[in-house]
């Protein structure tokens, strides 16, 4: 499959700034763009405006783009319902609101627009991760309600529903293995696709979380003096670092023993752990491209999720290279995976950058003119196959 590429924009740099629809289209339009994913955060979340208000929102959208000839392509989630447990709460009611009250109603006005719908809305409480039979309790129902979201998006016409991507193990897919299994899980149980949003930046957090060796734990007893003076040692499970206690609780010749008790320990939590190549954007994007509908740009040096724009400053230093990603996506496509939904026939990129509270209005302006005219290079007409564009960057 050759999948049709198109640039796109999150109007999230338009919240609590440009937030009428006819105001953040004509900005992108004067980008050069013509594709836009419509933030929750630039006022339309259902959870904050009432059912009328929505309704007018649609209509003024609808008006903009007919004005502007732009297209909201895909909706998004925003801050607010990542600020929340959500779709995992310890509450059952709040996880039937958010899927009933939010997810759904966002599923519909997507629909009425002809747009996909991306979000995340979820995370695992402590007490969840400290638990593997309460993990994984909450892992099936969540498959159960994302399965649920699926079938109610096929049956109301949205052309791609998905979930994105995340960097640390209460946010779960946050790892490579984890992202194929969810989407298995919730493929087989709707019998309706279901796929991913990459971002580029969301793979700074993993190698935070990845599992320590066994002689590397034995040199951390041997210089252990308690856990006041631990700094990003991760093993995993409260339960791991209590065994660290007991070095320093009795004092011992040889930690073979301990150090192999605390392994042991870890095994019970396979979940809380991450490989070296989820810390890869280009890893994820081989892997896991063909099902993502939406790919979320942003510059970063691997160090941090910061969204920043694809301008000289940034790019200098910056990991995301136009030729590097679009061959990444390239090889997606190249795996064959019965168990997985059909691959994407579109894929946005779209970029996502965040203007921070303090910024000038006219600076972040300026910088995603910039960014635009970096994406342009790769992506110089929206709806071109990935190999035309391919083909074009090796002449």
């Amino acid at each position: 499959m050759d999948p049709e590429i198109y640039l796109a924009i999150d109007n999230c740099f338009a919240s609590k700034r440009f937030t009428e629809p006819h105001e953040w289209m004509s900005i992108i339009k004067d980008l050069g763009l013509n594709y836009i994913e419509a933030s929750t955060d630039t006022e339309c979340d259902p959870l904050y405006m009432t059912p009328e208000y929505m309704e007018n929102w649609l209509n003024e959208v609808k008006k903009a783009a007919s004005n502007t000839n732009t297209t909201v392509c895909n909706l998004y989630s925003g801050q607010g319902t990542y600020a929340t447990l959500g779709l995992s709460h310890t509450s059952l009611i709040i996880r039937g609101r958010i899927l009933n009250d939010w997810l759904k109603p966002m599923v519909e006005m997507a629909s009425e627009l002809g747009a996909g719908l991306g979000f995340y809305c979820h995370a695992f409480p402590d007490q969840v991760l400290q638990d593997p039979e309460k993990y994984d309790a909450n892992y099936e129902d969540l498959v159960a309600r994302l399965a649920e979201l699926s079938r109610f998006a096929f049956e109301s016409g949205c052309p791609a529903v998905g979930v994105e991507q995340m960097y640390s193990p209460h946010q779960i897919p946050w790892t490579i293995y984890g992202a194929k299994d969810l989407i298995k899980d919730v493929y087989k149980k709707s019998g309706n696709p279901f796929y991913i949003t990459i971002d580029t930046g969301h793979q700074s957090g993993q190698s935070r979380f990845r599992r320590i060796k066994r002689n590397d734990i034995i040199k951390v007893l041997n210089h252990y003096t308690g856990k006041n003076n631990l700094h990003n040692l991760w093993l995993g499970p409260r339960s791991a670092y209590d065994l660290l206690e007991r070095s320093s609780d009795h004092k011992m010749s040889n930690y073979d023993n301990l150090a192999a008790e605390i392994c042991e320990e870890m095994d019970k939590y396979p979940y809380l752990f991450a490989e070296p190549q989820d810390s890869s954007p280009y890893c994820w994007l081989k892997e896991l491209a063909c099902f993502s509908p939406i790919i979320h740009l942003q510059q970063t040096d691997g160090t941090a999720s910061n969204h920043r724009p694809f301008t000289k400053e940034y790019n200098d230093k910056g990991l995301i290279k136009g030729e590097r990603l679009l061959k990444a996506i390239k090889k997606s496509y190249d795996q064959h995976d019965p168990s997985m939904p059909d691959k994407v026939e579109k894929i946005f990129l779209t970029i996502e950058m965040f203007a921070p509270t303090a910024s000038i209005n006219m600076d972040t302006i300026n910088q995603l003119n910039e960014t635009v005219s970096y994406w342009r290079q790769f992506v110089p007409e929206d709806g071109r196959t990935l190999d035309d564009l391919l083909s074009e960057l090796k002449q």
